[in-house]
């Protein structure tokens, strides 16, 4: 799981306890200008296939995380239930998108949909 903090310009995704292990980073930052949407992602997190792992974990069923190649795109995953799984996609960032587990899903996209509408 992670916790997403936003700052007037930064959209700041935290990830935490040892799924810092399996996904091989702690932190990602990104510019709000660079961040274009976010959507709900839970059909997306339940397929058994994410890309080419880059470094990264996946045991399906239980925990897909780290970086990702997919059909030429870099994804960012760390999902443990696809229920609360959402994607960040961005523009003019290493990854395309971000595919991951938050503990409110639909106060998770309120926020960061607003804090890309300003």
């Amino acid at each position: 799981m992670v916790k997403i903090e936003l700052t007037p310009t930064t959209l700041i995704v935290r990830v935490q306890g040892l799924d810092k292990l399996w996904a091989f980073k702690g932190h990602l930052e990104v510019p709000l200008a660079h961040v274009t949407g976010i959507e709900f992602a839970a059909e997306e997190a339940r397929t058994w296939f994410h890309g080419i792992r880059a470094p990264g974990t996946s045991i399906p069923g239980v925990i897909t995380a780290g970086t990702f190649y997919e059909h030429d795109n870099c994804v960012f995953w760390d999902v443990h239930h696809p229920d609360r799984a959402v994607a960040i996609v961005l523009a003019d960032e290493r990854y395309q998108r971000l595919v991951v587990e938050v503990e409110d899903v639909d106060a998770t996209i309120a926020a960061v949909r607003g804090a890309i509408q300003k």
